[in-house]
């Protein structure tokens, strides 16, 4: 199967997931700037989840561009990925509406744990489908960040027992971690890409 329809369709759940994180932001009554004031909470985790739902978005798209086919497995893999991605706009409203309060937060570290389990999964399908030798793999690596982020999700959601500004604080740093682009992805991306044209090329004479 060609990977385009699977890309179409995640990149519009992406933008659908953004549209409905804005709507939460709420217009208030007053005109003056302490009128905002009640909404800083709610503005502050829209900020964290943008930021995350782009960088999902970044890596999804480097990620199929180093592919260059999908299967059943993989589709299913994609949209228990949209699942999770789909309720960051309601963790984020309740995290927002009720200042970070413990629960809130907890649970929106569940989610964003989830998904990043979903991605990984993913990853490790579509790495199956090439082949463990193949150029996906070598330029999808060991994923280290993606464990990484894992092993933080799941340290910031029990800081919240102490603290939930504590697991808030882990899981901003887990979004600057991927906010730092990853250039040897990159380059590796582009030299499966000349290679998949290559290879198209060869089979097409």
């Amino acid at each position: 199967m060609t990977k385009g329809r699977m890309e179409a369709f995640s990149d519009g759940v992406l933008a659908i997931i953004i549209t409905i994180m804005v709507l939460e932001l709420k217009v208030p009554h007053g005109e003056s700037l302490a009128s905002l004031q009640p909404l800083l909470a709610a503005f502050v985790s829209y900020i964290l989840s943008f930021i995350y739902v782009g960088i999902y978005w970044n890596n999804h798209h480097h990620m199929m561009h180093a592919a260059h086919k999908v299967n059943g497995t993989v589709l299913w893999s994609n949209a228990h990925l949209l699942f999770w991605l789909s309720l960051v706009p309601f963790a984020t409203g309740w995290m927002g509406e009720n200042h970070f309060a413990k629960m809130p937060v907890i649970l929106y570290g569940v989610v964003m744990l989830m998904a990043g389990v979903a991605y990984y999964i993913l990853a490790q399908n579509l790495t199956s489908l090439h082949g463990k030798d193949s150029a996906f793999a070598k330029a999808l690596g060991r994923d280290r960040k993606g464990l990484l982020s894992v092993v933080l999700y799941l340290l910031g959601i029990s800081l919240c027992f102490l603290h939930p500004l504590l697991g808030f604080a882990v899981y901003v740093i887990v979004a600057v971690i991927w906010f730092i682009p990853d250039k040897r992805f990159e380059e590796k991306a582009t030299t499966v890409q000349a290679l998949n044209e290559r290879k198209a090329t060869t089979e097409s004479v």
